[in-house]
């Protein structure tokens, strides 16, 4: 009978021919790790700022809300105070949206620098990396075909 060939053993063999270097996943972890640290920073960031401006924003409106609460001895004041307060609070709105298009503008800056820094970073990574490689594998063939 044929024995049946172990291709575990030969898979072993072709792997130890052509050696992986671990630095190079161990980097890429620790620039993503890095790069995850970046982005969050730059989260919390903009929710902290979008948090302050909502806050003041309920607390200036409650306090225009009571100059509309109060008893009023013509009824034409009522009139007057609830268009006063709508007028305010689309002052109010408008002052705050462009608050919050700022810090999305500034987010988006520094996440497309984050990006391109990271790109550029990952390219360089990758070039040293398939130079290596290529080294080692060039490497391992001489010695292979020097075994012969």
């Amino acid at each position: 009978m044929t024995k049946t060939p172990d291709m575990t053993k030969m898979v072993q063999d072709m792997m130890a021919a052509f050696p992986v270097d671990n630095t190079a996943f161990q980097n890429a972890f620790k620039t993503q790790a890095a790069m995850a640290e970046k982005m969050a920073k730059v989260t919390l960031e903009a929710a902290e700022k979008s948090t302050e401006i909502s806050s003041k924003w309920a607390k200036d409106t409650i306090a225009k809300v009571s100059g509309v609460a109060t008893a009023k001895a013509d009824p034409a004041e009522y009139t007057k105070a609830a268009t006063d307060f709508a007028s305010v609070a689309a002052e109010m709105a408008a002052e705050n949206m462009a608050a919050f298009a700022e810090i999305a503008k500034k987010v988006q800056m520094e996440t497309v620098e984050l990006m391109l820094a990271a790109g550029k970073e990952a390219t360089e990574e990758t070039t040293a990396a398939v130079k290596k490689a290529t080294a080692d594998v060039q490497s391992a063939a001489k010695k292979a075909t020097a075994a012969k």
